[in-house]
């Protein structure tokens, strides 16, 4: 009798003791997109620009696509991004580029990542707005990042959230790698001005001295991040 009674006890305790927690679930993207970063042959960036604005408006959908310039970070000197839709394929027989367009390229890293919707993308970026050569005084953060071995979900969680008080960002996309470059995850945050970029930063600093905020969350689950400020180049 004691230890079937023991045995009861044993199983009431194993049902009332809390779930373990289970691990975030990424959310599921809607579109596939193609991001390419690229660094310029010596003296060729202002033709390697034209040459990949003009790519963008030949492309299978056009208009669903985003080209930054670098301005202050890594070495890249251009970051094209274009909508493919629900289904990419890679077709062997398709004709190489030509010598002259191979010959404006140092180097070049191509990523398929998932995303949201053409409609959300643009509305975030800001192509819905207003050409490019009416954001002078926009400002674009490009961070890729790389989580630490079983912490992806965890660090895409993060990222997912929406921004805090007192940060102005105009819009933000999360792209979430498929397959390609050596990440996981790629934020783009859009800034009206530098002052709203100057804002923002100036408010996650005070949070970060404080010894609070994404920054310490962020860097729990971090392996290897790369930030570059750029301007939009097109549409």
């Amino acid at each position: 009798m004691k230890s079937r009674c023991t045995v009861l006890l044993f199983l009431v305790a194993a049902l009332a003791a809390p779930a373990p927690a289970q691990a975030p679930q990424p959310a599921k993207p809607a579109d596939i997109y193609h991001v390419s970063f690229f660094k310029s042959a010596p003296a060729k960036s202002a033709q390697l620009g034209a040459e990949l604005k003009s790519r963008g408006a030949k492309a299978p959908m056009p208009g669903h696509f985003l080209v930054l310039r670098h301005q202050l970070g890594d070495d890249w000197d251009y970051m094209s991004i274009e909508h493919i839709g629900a289904k990419a394929t890679v077709d062997v027989a398709a004709p190489p580029p030509p010598a002259a367009v191979r010959d404006l390229v140092e180097w070049h890293d191509d990523t398929f990542v998932g995303g949201p919707a053409w409609a959300e993308f643009a509305r975030a970026m800001g192509i819905a707005d207003r050409p490019a050569a009416n954001t002078a005084g926009w400002v674009y953060e490009v961070a890729v990042h790389r989580a630490l071995p079983g912490h992806r979900d965890q660090l895409e969680k993060i990222l997912r959230e929406p921004p805090g008080a007192g940060e102005k960002l105009a819009g933000q996309v999360l792209l979430v790698h498929l397959e390609g470059g050596a990440w996981n995850q790629l934020v783009i945050g859009r800034y009206n001005s530098w002052q709203d970029f100057a804002a923002t930063n100036n408010t996650i600093q005070a949070q970060t001295l404080k010894g609070s905020g994404g920054w310490f969350q962020i860097r729990e689950h971090l392996i290897h991040h790369r930030d570059t400020i750029a301007h939009r180049v097109a549409p």
